[in-house]
């Protein structure tokens, strides 16, 4: 095949998320023209936002590096100020200066929600750059913590980092645990966003299932995928446990979610779920449309004003769910009054119908609840609002529930910054 005819052939497949390995080769030795990276300040970049696959930028193309790194034991002088991500202002407030331009950080860690008494004025985990922020239970008793990473995930980063921990104060770093680069398949391809060339992964996710741990991620502009360790160690190596070729589904923020019988998988706003298959190799069955009794009308809990079908959404982004005593919860990000919050909702089956949609622990959006070994129950936070009193840094929030089986806010929080770190 001529050279122009492979490209060619390229350019057609990119509406699917799959090029053939032969036209990726011929597209990473092409020498990209792109304009310069933006810069914070410059307003945001505009362009071909197609998300079609190209050549990968020059080495240093983004003044970014990939991953966040192991990280320091927060206390209570990084119990504000932290890191926005964003194409192109990142801004950063910190005693580390960075090697990454930043633009001015203004208000936005201006706190009013711990001034409102909504949240409780909780230290970081640790003091690390961190959004999405997932806490899982592993099966040898220790706490593992992942989430999106690396210094602008608007821009790129390198892949999958993981920190372990005893007792949720004190976090080991175990390092990139699974690379795009040298582990990814689909997942290294370059695509356009706004003028520029693109890659990161967003919001990965692990997951003690059945013995094993897996990770779920996604690829902004691409789509999903499920990892699956081939040790039974949470470090890996991890390997597609299906699908390797493709997207499992175009979309963002993957979860999973085991009932004690079926493990499912959703995604996004939660449109939609799907079962899988007992041993995870795969989708058991079609996708199911999830369905709602009630809805949250009121447009001020929404992050873009009610349409003309009004506000039947469950939210918009990074969906997780869990169980207690019977009842599934459903959460989905929404923008409550401005906060990044969670709009938790209830049903008697992981496929809904559900029902009694309300506001979780505020500001706590894009990440997940969990049950530590003691039996508390806890919803993750990294602060993606200007309500939060820190930014972009991993957080839990203790969380009870009320006469409803609703979530709120723990009266008792280890957590709190006046506490001895």
């Amino acid at each position: 095949m001529h050279r122009r005819d492979v490209l060619k052939a390229g350019a057609i497949l990119t509406g699917t998320g799959v090029l053939p390995a032969l036209t990726r080769s011929v597209l990473a030795q092409q020498t990209p023209g792109y304009a310069s990276a933006p810069r914070p300040g410059s307003g945001p970049p505009v362009g071909d936002n197609s998300g079609r696959i190209v050549p990968p930028p020059a080495p240093g193309y983004w003044p970014y590096s990939g991953i966040s790194g192991p990280g320091t034991r927060a206390n209570a002088a990084s119990a504000s100020g932290g890191w926005t991500s964003g194409m192109p202002d990142v801004r950063y407030k910190g005693p580390v200066p960075r090697r990454y331009p930043v633009a001015p950080w203004g208000t936005s860690d201006g706190d009013s929600a711990v001034k409102a008494g909504l949240l409780p004025r909780i230290r970081p985990l640790h003091d690390v750059h961190i959004r999405d922020t997932i806490v899982c239970v592993g099966g040898d008793g220790h706490y593992y913590m992942t989430g999106s990473t690396g210094d602008n995930i608007w821009a790129t980063n390198d892949g999958v980092e993981l920190w372990r921990s005893k007792d949720l104060g004190r976090w080991d770093y175990l390092g990139l645990v699974w690379s795009i680069e040298k582990d990814g398949v689909w997942e290294r391809d370059w695509r356009m966003r706004s003028g520029v060339p693109f890659r990161a992964l967003w919001a990965p996710e692990i997951h003690y299932i059945r013995g094993n741990y897996y990770i779920c991620h996604s690829i902004s502009r691409a789509g999903l995928a499920i990892l699956k360790s081939t040790t039974g160690r949470p470090e890996g190596p991890y390997v597609h446990a299906f699908s390797p070729g493709a997207p499992i589904r175009r979309s963002i923020d993957a979860t999973l979610f085991d009932d004690g019988r079926s493990v499912w998988l959703t995604y996004g706003s939660a449109d939609e779920i799907v079962r899988l298959k007992d041993d995870l190799s795969g989708l058991a069955g079609e996708w199911q449309k999830m369905t709602a009794t009630e809805w949250d009308d009121d447009p001020r809990h929404h992050r873009n004003p009610c349409g003309p079908d009004g506000c039947r959404k469950f939210g918009y982004e990074g969906a997780t769910m869990f169980q207690r005593n019977g009842v599934f919860y459903l959460g989905v990000v929404d923008r409550y009054e401005g906060r990044y919050s969670f709009r938790i909702w209830l049903s008697d089956a992981p496929t809904g119908p559900w029902r009694e949609p309300h506001e979780g622990a505020p500001c706590c959006g894009g990440g997940n609840v969990f049950r530590d070994r003691h039996g508390r129950w806890w919803q993750t936070f990294f602060g993606n609002d200007e309500a939060s009193h820190f930014r972009e840094k991993p957080g839990i929030v203790r969380i009870d529930f009320d006469a409803r089986g609703h979530v709120v806010v723990h009266r008792d929080q280890p957590f709190l910054i006046k506490e001895p770190v």
